[in-house]
């Protein structure tokens, strides 16, 4: 039998904390717009800009693309956002918040800023540092995948 635990595991452990922190958040928008994990993720994103590519949502957030063109294709269907081929790149394909998908973001912004608060609140003074630290895991492991292309 190895050594190895795997409740001790760095990688299981953030996996685990970001499931539990997802569902924790799901549970308002899945209530109120019946979206899914990947289709506010997808909102989410569109909320910081005026048009992102499916390809640009797929590498900020690590999602496949087939699952965001079909989260993007549900939230069409839904009036949240529209798509459009890219003009510069026809390859592209453009997605954009409608004015009910920026409704639904200004209901969720206050409540996904209450949840930050709950989160902040149960680290305590240590919020900030443990900030800190995931920036700089992050920052880390962003630039060992760049190196590795």
């Amino acid at each position: 039998m190895s050594d190895f635990n795997l409740d001790d595991f760095l990688p299981y452990q953030v996996a685990e904390l970001s499931r539990r922190m997802s569902a924790g958040f799901e549970r308002h928008y899945r209530a109120r717009f019946g979206i899914s994990v990947a289709e506010w993720r997808v909102v989410a994103h569109l909320s910081q800009q005026a048009a992102v590519s499916v390809r640009e949502i797929h590498e900020r957030v690590g999602m496949d693309k087939p699952k965001v063109s079909r989260a993007a294709s549900r939230l069409e269907e839904n009036g949240y956002v529209t798509k459009q081929v890219n003009t510069a790149d026809r390859r592209l394909v453009e997605l954009s918040l409608t004015p009910k998908g920026q409704q639904m973001i200004e209901v969720l912004a206050p409540i996904a800023a209450a949840y930050q608060r709950e989160l902040d609140a149960a680290l305590g003074d240590e919020a900030a540092a443990f900030r800190a630290q995931l920036a700089k895991l992050t920052a880390t492991l962003a630039a060992q995948a760049r190196s590795k292309r």
